[in-house]
């Protein structure tokens, strides 16, 4: 086996995209060391370590070997019948075959075939024998498989936008994220001779624009190149360390100042990406301007200019904030004093359009959203908040004691003024505070602070862990709002199909979903869906749409921690309402431990089984004069006994003891299948045996199919 080093690839780019960087880091070191790994160039103990900086993607590999070792290779020449006559003598055909692989020799010396590393030998039984070649090849060179694996990588780069660009030559072109102007290949302290992107690897790169102290940096061998780029040309190489010391000095000058910055991770990358050698700074900004809801300036400073607002101890936003900076200097007042005069004009912008916005009423903009377009096929944004506000009242009074005429009044109400932020100069400036302004400007106009959360939270649940509203008016309207977009998607044919949701009906249903079962709401979704699609003048997506939520609910529901035949013995009965799915399926899990629960679940499949494939339906009720086998009298009895405790407990809605009640029938029902024939000759007999199963079946399947937990 050739000596293993480490192996150092790096491509020198313009500035790459700062959202797309970490992908792009990970992404290249992986598919290089994959292909490394694919040509038989790395060892057990190889390990890519992946670089990435606002101009540069690099992995270090370590133990990659220079020569692949020598590979076995087996193949099929042809069937021995063919290959050799009847005195087992190598025919022409054998000749003609070993001829193409450039192994003829071998024929001259059958059976005793050896020629250098090949061997042709016979294999297999009967009809299948067959002549085989068994050769050693080559492995390759690490300059051979890094090309290979190079030019894989490159081609395989979930590039967001791929540049074309001139090579220096002025007449050929390439296609990349961003121009490349140098590459590194070594493998040890030697140049590997590859090429990429119409460029020659050598050893040389290039540090930070400003703060390099060595240019170019000559990097001595593949295990010396991160210390190099921090020392020579002031870059932390990788991407996590980068990622950390941002982290750690953030934490260092909020924490000096008792102070919290936000947390967003999306943030900290995009930050991370846009820096070589990060340097924290302290900003500040007028403290008047604390007066603009803290959701817009944490926007403003967060999407605009990268800086991290800092909280105090109670989570209010302060006039401070943190700047990552990609310089040094040994006064850094210009590099502050510049920030805070670039966000200055942006808060400005956000309190200009929050005063100009409460000059008018959240009701006085209504009207106008029956001019703008909602659908194409669906109207217009006027005509969809009637529907939500249809759809809403509905719900509010389906939800009996906890709902009623006054919720439905509040819900209706925030329904209606749910969408005029839509018009806002502030939602037109930061889309993403639409129904957040809402509420604000709600309660400046005076409305009941149940209407303005409502408002504030009828869009959530916005994403995967995201809270829940949190009033019921806010439930409410959420429902109506999610529903009216299933129902009327779903009825105009844009359904969700492989990867392709661009209207994420998904995450709608998935909300729908956390609500009904996180906010423990009685309400029954058939009726839930049936009520969305009246409010439509030509719709039929009842069952489409009552479908859909049911196969998102399994999913939702399977990564609670529950098995997948827990999950299906519970939603197999499409229970209605899903406020009690939780409390169901812990029951199961807890009778699933119970030494009866195989017996029983086994028993059940065979009693569905059975049902199904009779002819007549069961009788409603069994006759206990025609009861004549002891065993069957006995399992009479024990459901006599048994099912009334189980439906009481089940009534309660204390679905484990119930289920626990049932495991007392697992005597009586093995004793049953033992003697009793259920398909007796006697039609009288069999079908009120019938009529006992399906009884017993009834009794056992109320809160799950049990049928479901058999193996």
């Amino acid at each position: 086996m050739s000596s293993a080093k480490s192996l150092l690839v790096e491509l020198f780019v313009e500035e790459l995209p700062p959202k797309a960087l970490k992908r792009l880091g990970a992404e290249f070191a992986a598919c290089l060391f994959d292909g490394l790994k694919a040509r038989g160039l790395t060892t057990d103990h190889s390990v890519a370590t992946p670089y990435a900086t606002p101009r540069r993607l690099a992995v270090h590999v370590s133990a990659a070997l220079a020569v692949a070792p020598d590979e076995e290779v087996v193949r099929k020449v042809m069937p021995s019948s063919v290959a050799l006559d009847a005195a087992g003598r190598p025919t022409v055909a054998l000749r003609k075959a070993l001829a193409k692989l450039g192994r003829e020799g071998l024929a001259d010396g059958w059976p005793d075939t050896v020629d250098g590393s090949d061997r042709l030998y016979e294999d297999g039984e009967g009809k299948a024998r067959a002549l085989f070649m068994r050769s050693l090849a080559k492995g390759s060179t690490l300059a051979v498989g890094l090309q290979g694996a190079l030019d894989d990588a490159i081609g395989k780069l979930p590039i967001p936008k791929v540049m074309s660009y001139q090579l220096a030559d002025g007449w050929s072109s390439v296609q990349f994220v961003r121009p490349a102007h140098g590459l590194i290949a070594l493998h040890g302290a030697e140049v590997v001779p590859v090429q990429a992107l119409g460029l020659q690897a050598g050893r040389d790169t290039r540090g930070h624009r400003f703060e390099a102290n060595v240019e170019p940096i000559r990097v001595q061998d593949a295990d010396h190149y991160a210390r190099q780029l921090e020392e020579q040309g002031a870059v932390i190489a990788s991407f996590a360390h980068r990622r950390a010391e941002v982290v750690r000095q953030l934490q260092h000058a909020a924490g000096a100042l008792q102070l919290t910055p936000v947390d967003d991770d999306a943030l900290l990358d995009e930050v991370t990406a846009l820096v070589e050698r990060p340097n924290v700074l302290l900003c500040q900004f007028e403290p008047q301007y604390l007066s603009v809801p803290p959701e817009c300036l944490i926007l403003t400073m967060k999407a605009n200019q990268k800086y991290f607002p800092l909280l105090d101890g109670a989570g209010a936003l302060t006039h401070k904030f943190l700047v990552v900076s990609n310089i040094r200097p040994d006064d850094a007042s210009a590099v502050i004093q510049g920030n805070e005069r670039v966000v200055r004009p942006r808060l400005a912008d956000a309190k200009f359009f929050f005063d100009q916005d409460r000059r008018k009423s959240l009701e006085s903009r209504v009207p106008a959203l029956d001019k703008v377009v909602y659908h194409a096929r669906l109207g217009t944004m006027g005509a969809r908040v009637e529907r939500v506000r249809a759809i809403a009242r509905a719900i509010a009074l389906q939800l009996g004691p906890r709902g009623g005429a006054a919720l439905a009044a509040q819900a209706d109400r925030a329904a209606q003024l749910a969408k005029a932020d839509l018009l806002t100069d502030m939602v037109g400036e930061f889309p993403e505070l639409q129904g957040v302004m809402g509420g604000y400007y709600a309660r400046h106009d005076g409305e009941p602070e149940a209407v303005a959360i409502a408002i504030e939270d009828h869009y959530k649940p916005r994403f995967a862990g995201d809270s829940l509203p949190r009033n019921d008016a806010g439930l409410v309207v959420a429902l109506a709002d999610k529903l009216e977009t299933l129902v009327g998607l779903f009825g105009i044919g844009q359904v969700p199909t492989g990867d392709k949701d661009p209207f994420a009906l998904r995450r709608h249903a998935l909300g729908v979903i956390r609500m009904l079962v996180e906010r423990n709401l009685p309400l029954a979704v058939p009726q839930l869906v049936e009520a969305a699609v009246r409010v439509f003048a030509s719709n039929h997506a009842v069952e489409e749409v009552t479908t859909f939520l049911y196969d998102r609910l399994v999913g939702y529901l399977r990564d609670l921690d529950y098995s997948t035949q827990e999950v299906d013995a519970v939603v197999s009965l499409r229970p209605p309402s899903w406020a009690q799915l939780p409390a169901r399926l812990a029951a199961v899990k807890a009778f699933s431990s119970l030494p009866e629960s195989a017996s029983l679940a086994a028993a059940n499949k065979r009693i569905t089984n059975i049902l199904k494939k009779s002819d007549a339906q069961p009788a409603a009720h069994v006759d206990e004069a025609r009861l004549v086998e002891p065993a069957e009298k006995a399992l009479r009895g024990s459901i006599a006994s048994v099912a009334p405790r189980a439906d009481a407990l089940f009534d309660r809605g204390e679905y484990t003891a119930s289920l626990r009640e049932l495991a007392a029938l697992k005597a009586p029902v093995d004793a049953f299948f033992d003697q009793v024939m259920v398909n007796a000759d006697d039609p009288v007999l069999r079908a009120n045996r019938l009529a006992l199963l399906s009884h017993l079946h009834r009794s056992m399947n109320r809160v799950a199919d049990l049928s479901r937990l058999a193996a």
